[in-house]
């Protein structure tokens, strides 16, 4: 979306938690942005299909959509705008998504700047790695994902490789593609 003149933006570094080598997204993101928002940007910045739940870690304190179903009551992430939350550099806190695989992210506040005058943000200016595929088990089954798809002989190459569509490469991450979803979303 065209910022407002008065709107700031964060510069983040998002990065999945205990990934080796990293896995990361640098997203440009309007200040004003409450964290559902953020939620929306991370899921298209990461590649995730946002078919999990999700929450925000903040101090200990944990930011969602509030349900009828929530064990622990969760602060709505709604009511909170990214410039409230996290309003110095070097701000941090965790964005985790589908509790069953614990993508755990670490979002890092790296620059607070003026916006440009014509650029469209939320995007995503450079990132590292190709997101994991949904349900693979966490960054532990990822790793064994990544495994069997290097070895042919492996007994689930060609499951893996079926399932995930006939090519996987753990390696690249298309700059265009992210940014056009975050435009299509946001």
């Amino acid at each position: 979306m065209p910022t407002k003149s008065s709107d700031i933006i964060y510069q983040l570094k998002i990065t999945l938690i205990d990934a080796k080598p990293p896995i990361w997204r640098r997203v440009l993101v309007p200040g004003s942005f409450n964290l559902y928002q953020l939620h929306q940007v991370i899921q298209s910045a990461m590649g995730w299909t946002d078919s999990h739940l999700h929450l925000f870690d903040i101090e200990g304190e944990v930011y969602s959509i509030p349900s009828p179903e929530d064990w622990e009551p969760v602060i709505d992430e709604r009511k909170f705008k990214l410039e409230k939350i996290a309003p110095s550099v070097n701000d941090k806190f965790v964005y985790e998504y589908d509790f069953g695989d614990s993508w755990r992210h670490l979002v890092l506040v790296e620059k607070i700047l003026p916006p440009t005058v014509g650029e469209y943000y939320p995007q995503c200016i450079k990132g590292k790695r190709a997101c994991p595929p949904e349900d693979v088990g966490g960054v532990w089954g990822y790793e064994g994902f990544l495994e069997a798809l290097q070895d042919k002989n492996h007994e689930e190459h060609d499951s893996y490789l079926e399932w995930v569509g006939g090519e996987f490469d753990a390696e690249t991450i298309d700059l265009t593609d992210i940014n056009a979803e975050l435009r299509q979303r946001l």
